[in-house]
C-alpha cells in the first residue's frame, strides 16, 4: 500500500502543536469626525446679521439730527455694529471659517491605544470682529468715564492681546500645553482690561458727578459680566469640545447682541439725557483744521 507522505505527516502529532497562540488584536481605522454647523447654526448667523444691520440703521438715524460735536458716541457705536454686520454676513455665507484638526487618543488595557481625527469648524471671522469691535466698546466706556490717554491705550492693547491669544488658542495643538497656555495669556490680558475699567474708570467716572458715575457703574458692570461669559463659552466649546458648533454659535449670538446693539442703545439713549457725558475733542473733530495748518503761497516771500 502506498502511503501519501502529506497525509502521513498530517497524522504525526508534534510536541509543540498543542500550544495555542492568541490572535494579535487588530485596530480598525475610524473615519474622521467633522464637527460642522447645521442649518440651525447657519440660520442663527443670518438672524444676528440682520439684527446688527437694523441696529446700525437705527443708530445712524439717531445721529442724523445731532450736531457733529456731540456725535462721537454715535460714530463709535455705529462702527461697532457695522463691523459685526460684516462679520456675521461672512460667517453666514460660509466664509471666514477654517477647520482645526485634533487627534483624540483613547487608552485601552489589553490592546494598543487608538486615535481618531476630529475636524472642528472655527469661525476666525468672529475673532476679526472682536479685534475691531471690542476696542471700540472699550473706547466708548473710557470716554464715558473720562479716562486719560495712557489708561485707554493700556486697556485697548490688553484687549487686542486677549483677542489674538484667544485666536491662537483656538488653533493650538492639544497634545502640548500650547492651547491652554494661549488661553491663560488671554485671561491674564482680560484681567488688565478689568483693572483699567473697574478701578481707574470707576474712580474717574465717580469724580465727574452722580449721574455719570452711576451710569458708568451700571453699563460698565453689564459689559464686564457679559465679557466674562465669553471665555467660559470658549472653554466649553473650542477648548474642551463639550458644546457642538450650533450651540456655540447660539451662545455667542446671544452675547454679541447683548454686548453690541443692546449696549449701544443703552449708551446712546442715556447719553442724550445726561449732558455731562459729552466729550470735548476740540475744534478738529467738528470743524477740521480750518486755516491754521494751511500753507499759504507768498508767506515766505513776505518774511524775506
Amino acid at each position: 500500500m502506498i502511503v501519501d507522505p502529506v497525509q502521513a505527516f498530517a497524522t504525526v502529532s508534534l510536541p509543540f502543536a498543542t500550544s495555542s497562540v492568541s490572535a494579535v488584536p487588530t485596530v480598525v481605522p475610524t473615519l474622521p469626525e467633522y464637527q460642522d454647523a447645521t442649518e440651525t447654526g447657519t440660520r442663527t448667523l443670518w438672524v444676528v446679521m440682520v439684527v446688527m444691520l437694523i441696529a446700525s440703521i437705527i443708530f445712524t438715524g439717531m445721529a442724523w439730527n445731532i450736531p457733529i460735536s456731540k456725535r462721537l458716541y454715535h460714530v463709535v457705536t455705529i462702527m461697532i455694529t457695522v463691523f459685526a454686520t460684516l462679520s456675521y454676513f461672512a460667517m453666514a455665507s460660509g466664509h471666514g471659517i477654517a477647520y482645526h484638526h485634533v487627534v483624540v487618543r483613547e487608552a485601552h488595557k489589553h490592546v494598543p491605544d487608538t486615535t481618531s481625527d476630529v475636524y472642528r469648524q472655527v469661525y476666525w471671522a468672529r475673532y476679526v470682529d472682536w479685534s475691531l469691535t471690542t476696542p471700540l466698546l472699550l473706547l466708548d466706556l473710557a470716554l464715558l468715564a473720562g479716562l486719560n490717554g495712557g489708561n485707554i491705550l493700556i486697556a485697548i492693547v490688553a484687549d487686542i492681546i486677549m483677542i489674538l491669544t484667544g485666536l491662537f488658542a483656538a488653533f493650538g495643538a492639544e497634545e502640548t500645553p500650547q492651547k491652554w497656555g494661549w488661553y491663560a495669556m488671554a485671561c491674564a490680558a482680560y484681567l488688565v482690561v478689568i483693572w483699567q475699567l473697574a478701578y481707574h474708570g470707576r474712580a474717574v467716572a465717580a469724580a465727574k458727578g452722580g449721574k455719570v458715575g452711576s451710569f458708568f457703574a451700571a453699563i460698565g458692570g453689564f459689559t464686564l459680566i457679559i465679557w466674562t461669559v465669553y471665555p467660559i463659552i470658549w472653554g466649553i466649546a473650542d477648548g474642551s469640545r463639550n458644546m457642538n458648533v450650533d450651540e456655540e454659535i447660539i451662545a455667542y449670538a446671544v452675547l454679541d447682541i447683548l454686548a453690541k446693539p443692546i449696549f449701544g442703545a443703552w449708551l446712546l439713549f442715556t447719553h442724550s439725557s445726561i449732558p455731562e457725558t459729552n466729550v470735548d475733542l476740540g475744534g478738529f473733530w467738528s470743524e477740521g483744521l480750518k486755516g491754521e495748518g494751511a500753507i499759504r503761497v507768498g508767506d515766505d516771500d513776505e518774511g524775506a
